[in-house]
């Protein structure tokens, strides 16, 4: 295996003969996969050390059960303002977490030179409401183009990780378990690193500057070479749709064979799959963002209101101003609970 762990090392300096403590702090509607790989990875950490030098444990704004996007239940202490810091901060947000209690102590570590992880849709909540970060800021890729779209984020990559001034924001989810591995890779010696990777059935262990496998395109393995080319042009021209004719004189298929290669992998034409990635690339812009729907219908190549509204009941069922509206009902409901606490 080829182990290339990230370098993401506190910023206090931490040594090969100190212990680390984390503390993560849950919000509701967080993801079961990033708390579990976050806490399986320590785990096998102190096994493949032999002792305990990872140690964490689960706050919240609130003492009692936070419930996960999925129904798990974790009990959580209370994170008092300014008291009872760990070495390091891991935050596991929700969707609705537009108003994050973490953020004031995530900024009372960050002046104690501690580090602070923020995944996913804590990275998100991170980048809506800071106008200048000091360095880069990333999140996972379903994000960044909705963040693109509606506001101007200079400093936005798409690598799996960036550290701007200890506050660390993160792609998350299936990454997490690498990420793990990047933060507490100054306390393991390179044989450690490695079984720690095959511990977990990490093939490789990526480095933080890695881009994201953000498109279909990515999975290079699951698909025929020109199938793979045909998904990345698609891609990469969703605004300006390009004639089937075009598409395929640059993959080097004919348009007969082209359809072929689809209806085997896909049992769809070419055609069809194009607009259903377009479909789903206006989608996450009507539920990420605030953006006008004619300017979704230009971004996603329809080019008309009307149009887009076809496309999207074709393919979801529901119109796009009712995904809106669904969207702006949830927010209410949270406003509320806010508002009545």
């Amino acid at each position: 295996m080829a182990a290339q762990p990230p370098v993401l090392s506190a910023s206090s300096g931490a040594g090969a003969s100190r212990r680390r403590s984390f503390e993560l702090f849950v919000t509701g509607g967080f993801s079961e996969l990033e708390l579990a790989a976050v806490t399986h990875t320590l785990s096998q950490a102190n096994e493949t050390l032999a002792d305990q030098w990872f140690s964490w444990r689960y706050v919240s704004d609130a003492a009692g059960l936070v419930k996960g996007m999925s129904g798990m239940m974790v009990r959580a202490e209370p994170a008092i303002m300014n008291y009872g810091f760990s070495d390091v901060m891991i935050v596991v947000g929700g969707r609705q977490d537009d108003k994050p209690a973490w953020l004031a102590r995530a900024r009372a570590m960050q002046r104690q030179a501690r580090l602070v992880v923020l995944l996913s849709d804590a990275a998100t909540v991170y980048i809506i409401s800071t106008t200048q970060p000091a360095g880069g800021v990333t999140t996972h890729w379903r994000d960044i183009a909705a963040l693109e779209e509606s506001g101007y984020h200079p400093n936005l990559t798409t690598r799996f990780s960036e550290n701007s001034d200890g506050i660390v924001t993160a792609a998350g989810v299936g990454a997490t378990a690498e990420l793990v591995i990047g933060l507490i890779a100054s306390e393991l010696q390179a044989p450690h690193v490695a079984e720690l990777g095959n511990r977990l059935l990490l093939h490789t262990i990526r480095k933080s500057d890695a881009e994201q496998p953000k498109d279909i395109a990515d999975n290079e393995g699951l698909f025929d070479i020109h199938v793979t080319q045909a998904i990345r042009l698609m891609e990469d021209t969703i605004a300006e749709p390009m004639p089937m004719a075009e598409l395929t004189a640059q993959v080097g298929l004919s348009t007969r064979h082209l359809e072929r290669v689809f209806r085997k992998v896909f049992n769809d034409s070419p055609a069809r799959f194009y607009k259903k990635l377009r479909a789903k690339r206006a989608r996450t812009m009507i539920e990420e963002t605030l953006m006008p729907m004619v300017d979704i219908a230009v971004a996603t190549g329809f080019g008309s209101v009307n149009t887009l509204s076809k496309a999207v009941k074709d393919e979801y069922g529901m119109t796009p101003s009712k995904m809106r509206a669904r969207r702006k009902i949830s927010l209410l409901a949270f406003d509320e609970d806010q508002s009545a606490r």
